[in-house]
């Protein structure tokens, strides 16, 4: 990755992050997780973003097709996004972004829980 994707994808997330602050203060908490994916969604698009709710990521594994997988939101087809409505992070859904970038090849998920008043979030990189 050169320094202008790697800035450019830099500020898709700072953009993302906004827009789940936003969201978060709209809504509060308590909402079910789809609720916030939606709204997140949405707000994206407002912001010019192209977010894609849920689309279907094949998994390979040595060159063989082995299952698929849905990320709450993809954006830019550069950003993962999970959302989560929980009492904090656990180590599995670190695992789960993680895994899900190694499997589409991409470098940068962001993790959200919209359970606390204000959101949480954790940036999960790989391989910047």
């Amino acid at each position: 990755m050169n320094a202008d994707e790697r800035e450019y994808l830099e500020d898709v997330a700072k953009r993302v992050i906004g827009a789940s602050f936003e969201v978060s203060n709209v809504l509060g908490a308590g909402f079910a997780e789809k609720v916030y994916e939606n709204s997140l969604v949405a707000e994206l698009r407002l912001l010019g973003l192209r977010a894609e709710p849920q689309r279907q990521v094949e998994v390979s594994y040595k060159g063989a097709a082995v299952g698929s997988y849905y990320p709450d939101i993809l954006v830019e087809d550069q950003l993962i996004v999970e959302l989560k409505c929980c009492s904090e992070f656990a180590p599995e859904h670190t695992a789960q972004c993680l895994n899900y970038l190694r499997a589409i090849g991409l470098h940068l998920a962001l993790l959200f829980n919209f359970q606390k008043p204000k959101v949480e979030f954790k940036r999960l990189v790989l391989g910047l």
